[in-house]
């Protein structure tokens, strides 16, 4: 889907897919975990990988726009009132993660409002150790030194998740520090 087509029918499928591969105990499981910042549908990490695999195969036209689309529309709160579903946003990490060599720079401040509201490391730490640190590893070093922008601000943000995500990334990818 390209930037002027809708991802809403992908949503739709992704949505649908793990509600139905859901399962109580599971869902009870995540929220106990979680403390109730996160709704969940009890859908296994397998099942989300597949249904990820499963979407791009449906809807093999989705470009570098669609997927950010698509994966802002995952992280995003179901509807109105209603709490943002673990699973989804787990869905969107993978979906980042199966199309990472498309991300660019300018996708680093979307990363950063998912790292911001992530409410979870095992969101946050995936999000960084499989979409972040190497989408920053395979850029030039054009791409880089835009990156590291960003970075530098990341460094000196009030908000401790963004802090410690760009200590991890200096840790985690050569070069990514300023210095």
């Amino acid at each position: 889907m390209t930037a002027g087509g809708s991802v809403g029918p992908a949503v739709e499928f992704i949505d649908m897919t793990l509600q139905n591969e859901g399962a109580w105990y599971r869902a009870d499981d995540v929220g106990s975990r979680l403390g109730g910042v996160l709704a969940s549908y009890g859908s296994s990490v397998g099942a989300v990988r597949g249904t990820i695999r499963d979407a791009l195969r449906k809807f093999r036209d989705l470009d570098h726009d669609g997927i950010l689309l698509l994966a802002s529309a995952l992280w995003a709160r179901p509807a109105p009132g209603v709490l943002p579903v673990f699973e989804r946003r787990l869905a969107a990490v993978v979906l980042l993660q199966t199309r990472v060599r498309t991300l660019l720079h300018s996708d680093l401040t979307r990363l950063e409002g998912f790292l911001r509201s992530a409410a979870t490391g095992e969101l946050a730490d995936p999000l960084l150790a499989d979409v972040v640190a190497p989408m920053l590893a395979g850029f030039s070093t054009m791409e880089r030194r835009k990156a590291e922008v960003v970075l530098s601000r990341w460094r000196t943000d009030p908000a401790a998740e963004l802090r410690d995500a760009a200590a991890y990334l200096d840790q985690a990818v050569p070069g990514a520090s300023a210095g």
